[in-house]
């Protein structure tokens, strides 16, 4: 019985939290035209990589890139921004009432009020231009000989 009035009175400041109402990762899904490129995702962790269509599980606290290759196309680099978005201010504004202090401390510190934009992720991939072929030289006529 202590144990459990312990434990609710360490969660009761953060009922109202972000952190707790929506957690403190997303999923980021990823696609392309074609499909089947390589999305590598940086900012995370663990670097990771997939093959689109994917989704990658991130923190919000993160700062994301995701680049996507193919062969045959031109590379794409996608920066993701951070916005708190209403359900993460609704979190955040719950600390007002319940969380205090500690539970805005504690969804500032995880990024919990954040959300990744673009999300998803959707990336054309454009082809490779062909190299114009550069024209050879114009050949020397052979000097005459004396």
């Amino acid at each position: 019985m202590i144990r459990l009035l312990l434990a609710a009175a360490l969660a009761a400041p953060c009922v109202g939290c972000a952190s707790v109402t929506r957690g403190t990762t997303e999923n980021i899904s990823i696609s392309s035209t074609p499909s089947g490129a390589t999305a590598e995702v940086s900012g995370l962790d663990v670097p990771t990589a997939c093959v689109t269509p994917c989704v990658v599980v991130a923190k919000r606290s993160a700062d994301i890139t995701v680049t996507v290759n193919k062969e045959g196309y031109e590379p794409q680099i996608i920066p993701l921004t951070k916005e708190v978005p209403g359900t993460g201010a609704a979190g955040f504004a719950g600390n007002l009432l319940l969380g205090g202090l500690v539970g805005m401390g504690v969804d500032a510190a995880t990024g919990a009020a954040m959300d990744h934009k673009p999300n998803p992720v959707i990336v054309t991939l454009q082809p490779v231009a062909p190299q114009a072929r550069r024209p050879r030289p114009p050949r020397r006529a052979p000097s005459p000989q004396s």
